[in-house]
């Protein structure tokens, strides 16, 4: 009997092997490939099979299985995203041969003392309304201003999904704040939750994989990749802070999981609950729609208000070298009289971004990238954000001797000297991915915010997700800029989402919380609705704009890179792959164009954007051609399905 076998490469099909097993589709077996024994799936016969070569055989059928359903999805993901079939089997089965030689069991459930939560009127509306689809494709989007208590109604929902001894799926955006979730998890549910993400040993991945297709693990709290995990019961899905952009893998295998999660539910049939405070604008225009159904929580905890705003016109009140306005200041010292906590919100890491010598007037380029070097003062080094180039700024000088460098504008580092300027004998604390790298540091920081031992946070965008600090009552906003940047599509929604966010970190046990606004532009309209807390005009605004440009969702855009050490191969390469597309009479192609970001590590980059109608899928076609041009290995193509921005 003859087998098709998908293996966890880069392939886009299966191989095929003799079978002295009886085994199904979704099978794991170990095969022969090359000189070595690799895990792959039983997967669908209509491949076609090889002539004139030697049929292997396969070794032997393992204990695990992927079921059904995710073999179609699997096979739907590769083609939505345009990405080989084995590499998606390699997110799901990934290091599989381990799983086959490890013996362990995830860890038996420790008990823990659980807290009594009661459900206001309104919590209880909303999960009645959620549960009123089961055991079906759903997709409900729980919409609540931040503290009302959204986590809360979801984990209700989970407790009764696991008690029909099904499992329940957790997305979370980043790593970063399953610290934090984890505890609340702890206090509802009494036992601690099975956490996948990139960053754990491979043993806990044994462990869990192992679990959740035994079904041993009931609930999983994960980031993107705990997508494709091997669930044998799947029961829902939950997506929490939907809106974010983390939820965009932009390297590699290109996806949205937030998108592919609803993929998921559809093929599993189950319900997936999109949670949020301000929606994503495909969410919203899917609400609008009555394709997603929709229910409101109002209340924060105790009734407590959203914080007071105060916008600071930084053209009147800005000191000279200086970033904290002279009124701020003011305000943030009768907070800190009180014993409240205060956030300085800076959306830059290290300590300056741009680094100029005030003799030559060079600027600190990477040599990598097309990108400014910022100044990381922890370092004392010049860093690039994007390939983690780093440099001395001892730097000779096109004049004469050294270069002076002047640094402009802030970052983390230069407010959090300035905090310290101000406010001598107060204890304060950088919050950024720069300083919270390992778990022992992050868990250390949480325990001094919660025990008061911190009076001052300066804190970076990761800062606005989640967290729940109880004595945060004032916020600063050092500069609040609207403007965008001309290559992000999304640069209103995501400033609208992050500010909303950022406001409902402070004031969740206080009725006398304060965000402030400091400012160039104080007169800006979108920070006045925001203000005047109208996201949901802003997003009814920003849909009818998207349809006016002919922007996402009402089009599809696929984005392709070609990347070359050489710059004029890379366009030219672009202009064939264009001349190749323009046969499909469908879509539209834009460029070839030089990247807004044109060199990355060393490549320098072309872009085309394919546009088409969002009712169709082109995506066979377009892999079709692109699959069968004959590309310099100079060249190298990246396929972006639903690009979030024009980098």
């Amino acid at each position: 009997m003859k087998a098709q076998v998908l293996l966890p490469k880069i392939f886009n099909y299966p191989f095929t092997y003799n079978s002295t097993v009886e085994a199904k589709i979704g099978d794991l077996v170990e095969v022969p490939f090359g000189k070595n024994r690799e895990v792959g799936v039983i997967w669908k016969n209509n491949y076609s099979e090889p002539k004139g070569i030697k049929i292997k055989n396969i070794f032997r059928k393992l204990e695990y299985s992927i079921d059904k359903n995710l073999v179609n999805f699997i096979e739907w993901f590769s083609f939505y995203n345009m990405v080989p079939v084995g590499l998606v089997l390699k997110m799901a089965i990934g290091g599989a041969e381990s799983f086959i030689k490890a013996s362990e069991d995830f860890n038996k459930i420790r008990k823990i003392n659980t807290k009594v939560y009661t459900l206001n009127n309104e919590q209880l509306h909303a999960l009645k309304y959620l549960e009123k689809i089961n055991n079906k494709f759903d997709v409900s989007v729980l919409l609540g201003t931040t503290g009302s208590g959204k986590t809360l109604v979801y984990f209700e929902r989970i407790k009764k999904i696991i008690e029909n001894n099904k499992q329940a799926l957790v997305l979370l955006p980043e790593i970063f704040l399953t610290n934090d979730f984890k505890k609340r998890f702890e206090d509802f549910f009494g036992f601690e939750p099975a956490i996948w993400h990139s960053k754990i040993t491979p043993k806990k991945k044994r462990e869990i994989w192992k679990g959740i297709n035994k079904n041993s693990i009931k609930i999983l709290v994960g980031a993107r990749s705990a997508l494709l995990l091997p669930f044998k019961k799947l029961g829902i899905i939950i997506v929490d802070e939907e809106h974010d952009t983390s939820y965009k893998q932009d390297e590699r295998v290109i996806y949205n999981a937030r998108d592919m999660a609803i993929s998921r539910a559809s093929f599993e049939k189950i319900p997936v609950h999109l949670v949020t405070s301000v929606p994503s604008i495909e969410t919203y225009n899917n609400i609008q729609n009555k394709k997603y159904r929709q229910i409101k929580i109002y209340k924060r905890f105790d009734d407590y208000p959203l914080p007071n705003t105060k916008i600071i016109n930084l053209n009147l009140n800005k000191t000279k070298n200086k970033f904290i306005a002279e009124e701020t200041v003011g305000i943030v010292k009768s907070y800190l009289d009180k014993g409240d906590q205060v956030l300085f919100f800076i959306n830059r890491r290290g300590y300056a971004p741009y680094l100029i010598c005030k003799k030559c007037g060079s600027k600190q380029v990477c040599q990598n990238c097309s990108l400014y070097l910022t100044f990381h003062k922890y370092k004392n080094k010049a860093i690039c954000h994007h390939c983690s180039f780093e440099k001395t700024i001892k730097i000779k000088c096109k004049v004469k001797g050294n270069c002076e460098l002047k640094m402009f504008g802030p970052g983390v580092e230069k407010i959090f000297d300035e905090a310290k300027e101000i406010f001598p004998g107060k204890k304060i604390n950088i919050f950024s991915s720069d300083y919270l790298k390992t778990k022992g540091k992050t868990k250390s920081l949480f325990k001094k915010i919660y025990e008061n031992k911190i009076d001052i946070l300066v804190g970076t965008q990761m800062i606005s997700k989640g967290f729940n600090f109880p004595k945060l009552n004032c916020i600063v906003v050092i500069d609040a800029d609207f403007s965008g940047r001309g290559y992000d599509l999304r640069s209103t929604e995501k400033n609208i989402q992050l500010y909303h966010q950022l406001s409902g970190r402070a004031g969740r046990f206080s009725s006398e919380s304060l965000i402030i606004y400091q400012t160039l532009t104080p007169q800006d309209i979108i920070l006045k609705e925001l203000i005047q807390n109208k996201a949901e005009e802003l997003l009814e605004r920003e849909l009818k704009l998207r349809k006016k440009n002919q922007l996402p969702p009402f089009i599809r855009l696929i984005s392709i890179i070609i990347s070359s050490k050489d710059r004029k191969l890379s366009l030219q390469g672009a202009r064939e792959i264009k001349v190749k597309l323009n046969k499909i009479n469908e879509l539209e192609v834009l460029g070839p164009v030089d990247s807004p970001l044109l060199k990355i590590k060393k490549n320098f980059r072309s872009r085309l954007l394919i546009r088409f109608n969002s009712r169709n899928l082109l995506q066979k076609k377009i892999s079709n051609i692109l699959n069968g041009l004959k590309i310099s290995s100079k060249i190298k193509l990246t396929v972006d399905v639903d690009p979030i921005n024009f980098s």
